[in-house]
C-alpha cells in the first residue's frame, strides 16, 4: 500500500500541472477496470487488492475511492486512463493537515507510552541483528540513555532467531552474548567501539576483555544451542538464513519479527531512534521517575549501519526481518 500511496508523484504532478485536461475520455466503466488491474497487479502485487466504491468525474479528471487492504483511499486519473495520480495534495489545507497529524501522532505515542507496565526498575530487552543497520541504529541511540540512567535500568542487548548477514553476524553475536555474560560491564564500551566500524578484534582489544574467557563461552554457548551445527544443517535454517537460537523462548514470547524490536517491562514497544525519544520511552517504565528522565539528550537520529552520522529522516519502523 505504501508504494501505491508514493508512485509517480513528481511525474504525474507535473503532468497533471501542464495538460491532463488535453486528452480524450474513454468511458468510466473501461477506466475503472483499468485503473483496478493495473494497480492490483503492478502495485500490490497480490498482496491484497484494490475494490473501487466510488467513480466520478472531478476537475477535469476521474476520480475514484477505493479501498486497498482495509485503507481506504482517494486517487484521481487522466479521463484517457494513462496517467494515475495516487496521491494528491491539497495546497491550501497541507500545513494544517501536517500538523493535526503530527499532534495525533504524538498523542498516540504518548497513550503507547503510558500503557508500558511500570516498575521500580525497568527491564530493557533490545532484540537486533549485530550487522542488521537498523539495529545498529537504534543501538547507537540507546547507548546515551544507558549511560544517562546506568543501574536504574536493567538493560540486556538480545538477538532475533535468525542471522540474516552472513556467518560474521553469527561470530559477533556469540561474542556479544558472551561478553554480555562474562563481563557485562564492559559491554556498552564494547558496543560504542563496535558500532564506530564492526571491527570485533579491534574493540576486543581496545576495551580490554579476556578473550580467553569469551572464546571458552562461546565455545560452551555453541554447543548449548547447536549454533554452527544448525548453520551448517540449511534444513533448521528460517528460509535462506541460519537460526541463532539463544534467545528463541524470548523471540517467541514477544512474537520478535525482526531486527530491532523493543521490550521494556515485557511490552513491546515502538519508539523512535533518536537518544531523546528513547530516554522517553524507557522512562515511561519507572514507577517513580529519577531525575535522569530529565536530561536533555540528543533528538537526532542516528544514521542507519556502522558509523556515527546523524539521519535527516526517522526511519522508526524499518527492520531487517
Amino acid at each position: 500500500m505504501k508504494n501505491f500511496l508514493s508512485f509517480g508523484f513528481v511525474l504525474v504532478s507535473a503532468l497533471f500541472l501542464f495538460g491532463c485536461n488535453q486528452v480524450s475520455s474513454i468511458p468510466s466503466p473501461e477506466a475503472q477496470q483499468k485503473v483496478e488491474n493495473f494497480v492490483n497487479t503492478h502495485l500490490l502485487g497480490g498482496q491484497g487488492a484494490l475494490t473501487i466504491k466510488e467513480f466520478t468525474s472531478e476537475k477535469g479528471l476521474y476520480k475514484f475511492v477505493a479501498n486497498a487492504n482495509g485503507q481506504e483511499i482517494t486517487s484521481y486519473m487522466t479521463k484517457d486512463a494513462t496517467f494515475l495520480f495516487p496521491q494528491v495534495i491539497n495546497m491550501e489545507t497541507y500545513a494544517e493537515e501536517k500538523a493535526a497529524q503530527a499532534e495525533a501522532a504524538q498523542k498516540t505515542q504518548q497513550e503507547k507510552l503510558a500503557s508500558i507496565p511500570k516498575t521500580e526498575i525497568p527491564t530493557v530487552e533490545l532484540f537486533v541483528m549485530s550487522h542488521c543497520p537498523f539495529g545498529t541504529q537504534i543501538e547507537k541511540g540507546m547507548l546515551p540513555v544507558l549511560d544517562t540512567l546506568g543501574d536504574k535500568v536493567a538493560f540486556e542487548l538480545k538477538f532475533v532467531n535468525y542471522a540474516m548477514h552472513q556467518k560474521k553476524e553469527i561470530d559477533e553475536q556469540l561474542v556479544q552474548y558472551c561478553l554480555q555474560k562474562e563481563e557485562p560491564q564492559k559491554l556498552i564500551s564494547y558496543l560504542s567501539c563496535f558500532l564506530e566500524a564492526g571491527e570485533g578484534g579491534k574493540c576486543l582489544a581496545e576495551v580490554e576483555i579476556d578473550t580467553d574467557a569469551i572464546e571458552t563461552c562461546v565455545a560452551e554457548t555453541d554447543e548449548e544451542f547447536g549454533i554452527m551445527a544448525d548453520y551448517e544443517d540449511k534444513s533448521t535454517w528460517r528460509g535462506n538464513f541460519p537460526t541463532f537460537a539463544v534467545h528463541d523462548t524470548e523471540n517467541q514470547e514477544y512474537g520478535v519479527q525482526g531486527s530491532p524490536t523493543l521490550v521494556i517491562n515485557g511490552e513491546t514497544v515502538q519508539s523512535a531512534r533518536d537518544p531523546k525519544s528513547l530516554l522517553q520511552a524507557v522512562c515511561a517504565g519507572f514507577e517513580t521517575q529519577p531525575e535522569e528522565c530529565n536530561t536533555d539528550l540528543p533528538s537526532d537520529t542516528p544514521s542507519s549501519g556502522f558509523g556515527y552520522g546523524t539521519s535527516a529522516t526517522d526511519s522508526a519502523a524499518a527492520q531487517c526481518g
